[in-house]
């Protein structure tokens, strides 16, 4: 018999029925509020603060071998954006291949999906969709602004020291070749939209917003990643912004509001200064009403630019 230490980790992550009783645990002497069970033979703690998406994926997978995390589930564990009303996890996304049924249980959204070699693998050990198939596989539950930013994550260069990747997840030729080869796949149409807008040098998904809400409010389509000094490695950049009336938009998140971050800004917006540019600092505020006021003080510096 399991003794207490035991039944108490196993209510702490998901686990299957067999793997409690390989234990040596009676599932009668889990109290009722500490797991339930969620899914023939899956049991979970109750308490959602403490569930874990990956373990409870290794876990749906523990018994379902042909089958790999997709969709907002593979979307959720590659660490890739998603728009607050996709971006729910109490249910998993599972795929299989065409010729296999699809997964049919509780707290599970089961897919069948066609796949050509490459789009699955293992990730941290899990089994998933890739980024690039995750990025079709959610074409038909995003907007096309959302489809663009989830993009643009996907062919930006990573910072290595960051992230732990100096590789793009896909090129924009590697994501068309992945259309060509689904052309009857639902939401490929939606792709192929989105890649004529995605571009690289996007390091944020607010900074794509930005981008293409000034896109859509007649403002032309602003240069990415601007070197103030190209020949000085300590040179600094800005975001986005137009070389030729010299205005830089910085999109600041919330490092920015750290002191130390404040004064790297400082010196960044000072040495543009020196060389005439003008900065407008655009934060997680201006957001929430389509980047009105950035574009209103764009607006008018391009105007008072242009008249000198």
């Amino acid at each position: 018999m399991a003794d207490e230490r035991l039944l108490r980790e196993l209510a702490l992550r998901s686990f299957t029925a067999a793997e409690a009783r390989g234990l040596g645990v009676d599932l009668r002497l889990l109290r009722l509020e500490d797991v339930r069970q969620t899914s023939r033979g899956i049991y979970e703690p109750t308490d959602r603060s403490i569930r874990d998406l990956g373990q409870r994926l290794e876990t749906h997978l523990s018994m379902q071998p042909d089958a790999w995390g997709s969709h907002r589930t593979a979307a959720r564990l590659h660490g890739l954006w998603l728009p607050p009303w996709v971006d729910e996890h109490e249910l998993i996304h599972l795929s299989k291949p065409t010729h296999l049924p699809r997964v049919r249980r509780p707290g599970v959204v089961g897919h069948r999906v066609q796949i050509v070699p490459g789009e699955v693998g293992l990730f941290d050990g899990l089994r998933l969709s890739s980024p690039a198939r995750t990025w079709l596989d959610l074409a038909q539950e995003l907007t096309p602004a959302a489809l663009v930013a989830v993009g643009d994550q996907l062919i930006r260069h990573p910072r290595e020291a960051f992230e732990g990747r100096s590789e793009p997840y896909a090129t924009k030729a590697q994501l068309l070749d992945m259309l060509r080869a689904h052309r009857r796949v639902k939401g490929v149409g939606r792709c192929k939209d989105a890649l004529a807008d995605m571009r690289v040098g996007s390091d944020s998904v607010p900074e794509t917003l930005l981008r293409l809400s000034l896109i859509a409010h007649g403002f032309p389509e602003p240069e990415l990643q601007i070197v103030l000094d190209p020949d000085d490695p300590r040179s600094p950049s800005a975001d986005q912004g137009y070389r030729e009336v010299r205005i830089a938009l910085q999109y600041e998140g919330e490092h920015h509001n750290s002191p130390g971050q404040a004064l790297k800004d400082d010196w960044r917006d000072a040495r543009f200064a020196r060389r005439g540019w003008a900065t407008i600092r655009v934060t997680a505020a201006d957001l929430g009403d389509d980047f009105a006021r950035p574009r209103r003080e764009l607006r008018a510096l391009m105007a008072e630019r242009r008249a000198a």
